[in-house]
């Protein structure tokens, strides 16, 4: 009779040669795939001409900007772009996309962040803002940017921008204040934490946009000109 202490060592010793003879049979996988991709992408991707391409990339960027006016990592979003272009793009030649303007767009993001950070939950948690409201100012600023990137304001073009970063702003205090009224802090210090994080906010959003124009501008003197 076999002792159920020797049938699982058994059971566990075939298993085990099992999958060292199937790690022996299997060939590795072959990291040359993502190269493989990259020659039978690269010629769909610049089949329109490279300054076609360079155009998009730009536009995609400019786009990506904006959405540092809702508290969406647009910075990013810009410098993921400009590393599918450098991979799949142009070798070389006008057009091309190095990895000095590229690790350059990469400093300037982690740049950007730092100074949201340091605008907004910093400058509100020092006015005495708790967690809860300190997240909920970052809710209410996204909400409020959207409201306002609809609604506008009536100047041309640059409207709907300044709308979203007022609203922003604004979205921002309602939050917060909203949070800590709800935790029986006094009107007071409610206005108080409200104001900084208005401020905080507005100036991180603003410094974010600042370096984030920069991101742009890297692109496009890498690509353009």
């Amino acid at each position: 009779m076999i002792e159920p202490t020797d049938f699982l060592h058994n059971l566990m010793a075939g298993v085990a040669t099992q999958l060292i003879a199937e790690s022996v049979s299997d060939p590795a996988p072959d990291p040359g795939w993502l190269l493989q991709l990259q020659e039978s992408a690269r010629p769909v991707v610049t089949s329109g001409g490279t300054f076609l391409i360079a155009t998009v990339l730009v536009l995609i960027c400019l786009g990506a900007w904006l959405l540092n006016l809702i508290a969406l990592p647009g910075n990013w979003l810009a410098v993921l772009a400009m590393g599918v272009y450098a991979w799949l793009g142009p070798e070389s030649g006008r057009g091309q996309l190095g990895l000095v303007p590229l690790g350059l767009a990469f400093l300037a993001a982690i740049l950007g962040e730092i100074v949201e950070f340091a605008a907004g939950a910093v400058g509100a948690s020092r006015a005495g803002a708790s967690r809860r409201g300190t997240i909920m100012a970052i809710g209410g600023s996204m909400m409020g940017a959207i409201a306002g990137g609809i609604i506008g304001l009536p100047i041309p073009v640059i409207g709907p921008v300044l709308a979203a970063l007022l609203f922003g702003g604004l979205g921002a205090t309602a939050g917060a204040m909203l949070a800590e009224w709800q935790d029986g802090k006094p009107w007071r210090e409610n206005w108080r934490i409200g104001h900084a994080a208005f401020w905080g906010r507005t100036t991180g959003t603003v410094g974010k946009m600042l370096i984030g124009i920069l991101i742009v501008l890297i692109c496009l003197i890498a690509v353009l000109i």
